[in-house]
């Protein structure tokens, strides 16, 4: 099937991904590299109470994945969230937010591969430093753009093996776990105090992020109007009940888990032996390799977007006519990736990655209650009492804004800047009109 929205001679997108390659995409992307340190985070923070959170933070991510959900049943290209703001606020802020999301998702990238780099040196103690570890970063970085370049089906294949693996690995290490229980290791060791639990809360927003950007290859998927909404719901769940096991697990069989940097991996040496430390040095090299296909997928997207709405240069949304790939985009995102990773210089990534995320959050949030009074016909998949779970939301997202460090936000605001500068030079230049052959 052909993208219906892109007007190219003839040459247009695939819809390569079906509904389960979705929930796939949606779950590799989520369980990321967070999942191999948040049990001992949170633990530290209200201790046993750390599974209610999980469980309410879950709750307050639905509020959020009903309004993309809703929102995102009415489109049928690729952007996501900037196709969304685009749509309803506007090309400036629709730009700014498509520019931010694409940063974000460079700078996730480089982390990870970063920390994928870490956990091979302990296999491999050389592969940290000097020219293996530039070798293994290049070697990641162009063989998931090769697969990107290649097809959609070859990268939605890739992404599927993977998270089947990382499922697997994970599910392995609950079901093992259950066995070595330790009842006693679940006794409240403190009183609660609602502010910590709240802190677990908003620490965990960001653990079950990544359905956002999910979004952002819809112009690949198959019936999208009916695949973004059902896909969102289906991995939510799955993600939910999966952290709340490997929570369990790891209070249950961990007794220092609140001192323990790699608390999956020191649960799994406990009940499993060094066996055990292997086997999930493994796995977190899977789950990251899998995040790392995703965040090189939702990123070439991006700036395939964004040039197809005229926004950033036309050469960028060049669809090869033997792949029918978006591969200037992808070729330029290795690129930069390469630069980003092996420079390895990242100051506050992670909090300007979650201050990008929230106002994602809310410009999507805002996106239902101005689509429902500017289309009349309703929304393939309507949320009953969509405009009060929109309020909800951003009026939760605004309450997180408020434990932004300043200097932090000023780092994001600069990055926007800079995007606004490549706004404006390709709007007044014409580059956003300069093509090649097809």
């Amino acid at each position: 099937m052909k993208h219906p929205q892109l007007k190219g001679p003839g040459i247009n997108l695939i819809r390569g991904i079906s509904k389960w390659d979705f929930v796939s995409l949606i779950v590799n992307i989520t369980v990321g590299a967070g999942i191999l340190g948040l049990p001992s985070k949170i633990f530290a923070l209200v201790g046993v109470y750390s599974l209610p959170a999980i469980a309410g933070c879950a709750v307050l991510i639905l509020l959020l994945i009903l309004c993309f959900a809703e929102v995102g049943s009415r489109f049928n290209g690729t952007g996501g969230p900037y196709l969304y703001t685009l749509t309803t606020l506007g090309p400036f802020i629709g730009f700014v937010a498509g520019w931010l999301l694409w940063l974000s998702r460079l700078f996730s990238f480089a982390s990870v591969c970063n920390l994928f780099i870490d956990y091979t040196a302990y296999l491999w103690p050389g592969a940290a430093f000097g020219l293996p570890r530039v070798f293994l970063i290049g070697l990641i970085t162009l063989s998931l753009g090769a697969i990107n370049y290649a097809g959609i089906r070859p990268a939605t294949r890739v992404n599927n093996i993977i998270t089947v693996i990382k499922l697997s690995v994970l599910i392995l290490f609950v079901m093992v776990g259950l066995f070595f229980i330790h009842p006693t290791n679940f006794r409240a060791i403190s009183s609660f105090k609602p502010s910590a639990f709240l802190s677990s809360v908003l620490l965990l927003v960001f653990a079950f992020s990544g359905f956002d950007v999910a979004t952002v290859p819809a112009g690949e998927v198959v019936e999208p109007q009916k695949t973004v909404p059902q896909s969102l719901l289906i991995a939510i769940g799955v993600v939910s009940i999966l952290y709340i096991c490997i929570q369990y697990v790891c209070i249950g069989t961990l007794p220092n888990l609140v001192h323990s940097e790699k608390p999956i991996a020191d649960a799994s040496r406990l009940f499993m032996g060094n066996a055990g430390g292997y086997f999930i040095t493994a796995g977190a090299l899977i789950t990251m390799l899998g995040t790392l296909n995703a965040l090189m997928l939702t990123s070439s997207r991006l700036l395939f977007a964004m040039s197809e709405q005229k926004q950033l240069p036309a050469i960028l949304s060049h669809i090869n006519k033997r792949y029918y790939t978006p591969s200037v985009a992808i070729l330029i995102t290795c690129a930069v990736l390469l630069l980003l990773t092996i420079g390895g210089n990242f100051v506050n990534t992670l909090t300007i990655s979650a201050i990008i995320r929230l106002f994602t959050f809310i410009t999507t949030c805002l996106a239902l209650p101005i689509l429902r009074k500017k289309q009349i016909k309703r929304a393939p998949f309507t949320v009953p009492g969509g405009v009060f779970i929109a309020i909800i939301s951003i009026a939760l997202c605004l309450f997180l804004f408020l434990n932004i460090n300043s200097g932090e936000a000023v780092n994001a605001g600069l990055l926007a800047l800079t995007g606004l500068a490549i706004y404006l030079i390709c709007k007044y230049t014409g580059v956003n009109k300069i093509t090649i052959a097809k």
